[in-house]
């Protein structure tokens, strides 16, 4: 599991170890790293060109003691330095010492237009805001550039705890982050700017529960329900679907799809869009009663494809059983009812249905996606999936968010929520947490998606098609 830290977090950790280390030898072992992960990305460092954008502070720092030592294998290394009177005084010396240059600012863009790597030490991870405007000229210069560009422990202008980027900002094609990752590095917009991330361990010591957790391979493994050899269908549990309309019956048919494939052992389907489930799915078991008379469930999904049914809504909601709400039930909830609840309740909006929610724009929800998402499961009082290009699920309870970014953008097609919402459905009807059933179903979701598409547009349908194959993949 990759986990992230905030930087309140990280500072103290890094006081604890400076303490017990000889002056610094911290930012050593970080300079090491930084210098061993921009050799690899340029293959050969004898006679490459390479340009430190230093700010003032640790990170310029970071920046020219990894310059000092790609100088030593034979690279052309200029540092530009934005703030002269401020620059790490011990790295310029090494810099210097092993054959580097420094310049000012005012001339740095043709140098970075001209270089083969350009190493990003502008701002440490205590920066706010976006870059200033000589920083910003030649973050840009970088991005016109034909050099491959490492940020030093997260890209300069973007913020480090919230992901958020207020103004102009580095993008970068690798970041080199050390001791932990940081929640930017992890959540979009932010992410977007990191490129691939490559962790150095420099030996701190942290607390047990991060931040963040993005789940991997051998942590999804571990939650995805297995049939015992004593299981019925019953036993595996089963997952009610209330979802569809007669103007909306594909919701239906799709989250019922999702359900199937979930790992619960039946689905119940109750709703206007009976036949045409049937039709395509025949082991459902379908009701017309409406949820009280379905028959026995162990959770429910409602909201798909809904319209304007508030009572089926309503109904739901009053089960003492997990109940997952997607969709059209997100409008129709009563937040009063859901508050109430003592059972589970996992919510999947968007970023436009979790700005209606909470009353402000969709463009600050997906500014500001991990305060978004937190603001919603503390409104509620439920656990929250807030879809996008990086899923972001928060317990109402607080405690680590789950980060997830197996996604690819063909996922972005009509039906493919109602495909998750059936999933995660399933997987808490089999046993899992709302955080954990929300946090499965979205990096199996994910998956699917990407082996769905393949390169090429993907419908909702092919998405459902392919969690089995997704599955595999996460078992073997």
């Amino acid at each position: 599991m990759r986990t992230a830290y905030s930087v309140e977090t990280v500072r103290a950790a890094e006081r604890e170890l400076m303490a017990r280390l000889p002056e610094g030898a911290l930012m050593q072992r970080a300079a090491a790293g930084l210098a061993a992960a921009c050799a690899d990305l340029l293959g050969r460092v004898y006679g490459s060109r390479v340009v430190l954008l230093v700010g003032s502070g640790d990170n310029g720092g970071d920046a020219l003691y990894a310059g000092a030592r790609l100088a030593r294998r034979g690279a052309g290394v200029t540092a530009v330095l934005l703030a002269p009177d401020r620059t790490h005084p011990g790295g310029l010396a090494a810099l210097r010492r092993a054959g580097g240059t420094a310049v000012r600012a005012d001339v740095g863009e043709v140098l970075v237009e001209r270089a083969d790597l350009v190493v990003d030490g502008i701002v440490g991870i205590g920066g706010k805001g976006g870059l200033r405007p000589d920083a910003a000229a030649l973050a840009a210069a970088a991005e016109r550039s034909r050099a491959a560009v490492v940020a030093v422990d997260l890209p300069s202008g973007v913020e480090a705890d919230t992901g958020e980027v207020r103004g102009a900002a580095v993008r970068a094609d690798l970041t080199v982050t050390f001791g932990t990752h940081k929640p930017g590095l992890l959540i979009d917009p932010a992410r977007e700017h990191a490129g691939s991330v490559r962790l150095v361990d420099i030996g701190l010591e942290l607390p047990a529960e991060p931040e963040l957790e993005a789940l991997q391979h051998a942590d999804l493994a571990r939650l995805l329900p297995v049939p015992a050899a004593e299981s019925d269908k019953y036993r595996r549990g089963v997952v009610g679907v209330a979802a569809g309309s007669a103007r909306y019956p594909g919701a239906a048919v799709l989250a019922v799809a999702g359900a199937l494939r979930g790992g619960a052992g039946a689905v119940r389907y109750v709703g206007p869009a009976g036949d045409a489930v049937i039709a395509r799915f025949p082991e459902t078991l379908v009701s017309d009663r409406g949820p009280h008379k379905a028959g026995r469930v162990q959770a429910w999904v409602v909201g798909p494809g809904a319209g304007d049914d508030a009572a089926t809504v309503a109904e739901v909601l009053g089960e003492d059983v997990p109940v997952l709400v997607d969709a059209d039930g997100l409008r129709l909830a009563d937040r009063g009812a859901v508050r109430g609840r003592t059972a589970p309740t996992l919510m999947t909006p968007h970023a436009g249905e979790a700005a209606a929610l909470l009353g402000v724009s969709r463009e600050k929800v997906e500014a500001g996606r991990l305060a978004a998402v937190r603001e919603l499961a503390s409104r509620y009082g439920a656990t929250v999936l807030l879809k996008g290009s990086t899923t972001i699920v928060a317990d109402a309870g607080g405690g680590a968010v789950r980060v997830n970014a197996t996604g690819t953008s063909w996922l972005a097609t009509a039906g493919s929520g109602d495909v998750l919402s059936g999933l995660a459905g399933s997987l808490l009807a089999a046993g899992l947490s709302a955080l954990d059933a929300g946090s499965a179903a979205a990096y199996l979701h994910g998956l699917a998606g990407r082996y769905a598409a393949d390169g090429a547009p993907a419908g909702a349908h092919d998405v459902a098609e392919a969690i089995p194959e997704a599955w595999r993949d996460v078992r073997d």
